[in-house]
């Protein structure tokens, strides 16, 4: 393969990634809280000293560089649950791990468990701002409500606060796939800072149609890519054929 092979391939290759990446978005368009990722590319330039052309000294790569997550608040949808919130504005509600450590989520279902433990629709206990579970009295589960603060209020009195902790640099979160994310680095937001609207959920920030014109635009990119190795492969063949009439 010669160097403008190559430099397809890798063209190829990102918009591969890019295809992976929109469609993954367009699977968890209904997913609460979820984020829209966009993938991210670096070029990549190869001095080539002793090529025979100035204009071929220099040739640009696409590097694969990860994934970045828009980051804009998706619509709110009510549920009807006075325990279910939307956090409006930045930051995640913390969550534990069957592991004990601590993760993070935008998706705001929240259940009371047998034990009396606040917990998300998955299970995950939410914590305080302490990094300790949530437990509220079992005979006033039905009295039950949210503050804009974060404060879990039974009846008049404040059993918890949720811990809502934000990040300077949110891509530095992984997702787990099941709605939760890890990281490190973030700091939980005080009770001035944080604000929650109860009584439903954050839907997810991606838009079908432009997602699905995206992935339009992808698979056309991807042809007239396979078109232009079509026709350097037609110009190899068309050169030697010419090359062994001379010999």
């Amino acid at each position: 393969m010669d160097v403008s092979s190559f430099v397809l391939l890798s063209h190829e290759q990102a918009l591969r990634r890019q295809l992976d990446v929109a469609a993954n978005n367009m699977a968890n368009v209904s997913t609460t809280g979820y984020k829209r990722e966009q993938a991210l590319f670096h070029e990549y330039v190869e001095n080539a000293h002793d090529a025979p052309v100035q204009d071929a000294r220099k040739t640009s790569f696409v590097l694969d560089y990860g994934a970045v997550h828009d980051v804009s608040q998706g619509a709110f949808q009510a549920t009807g649950n006075a325990l279910d919130v939307m956090i409006d504005g930045p930051g995640y509600l913390n969550v534990q791990l069957p592991d004990g450590s601590t993760a993070y989520t935008r998706a705001g279902f929240i259940k009371v468990l047998d034990t009396g433990e606040l917990a998300t629709s998955g299970g995950q206990r939410l914590l305080d701002e302490n990094g300790r579970p949530i437990t509220v009295p079992t005979d006033q589960v039905g009295s039950l409500t949210i503050a804009p603060d974060g404060s879990v209020m039974a009846g008049e009195e404040a059993v918890g606060r949720l811990a809502v902790t934000s990040f300077a640099d949110e891509n530095m979160l992984e997702a787990r796939g099941d709605g939760v994310l890890t990281g490190s680095g973030g700091q939980v937001m005080t009770a001035a800072q944080t604000k929650l609207r109860s009584g439903g959920v954050e839907g997810s920030n991606v838009e079908a149609i432009s997602e699905t014109t995206h992935m339009v635009e992808i698979l056309r990119s991807y042809q007239t890519s396979q078109r232009l190795s079509s026709d350097l492969a037609d110009m190899r063949r068309n050169a030697i054929g010419r090359l062994s009439k001379l010999t």
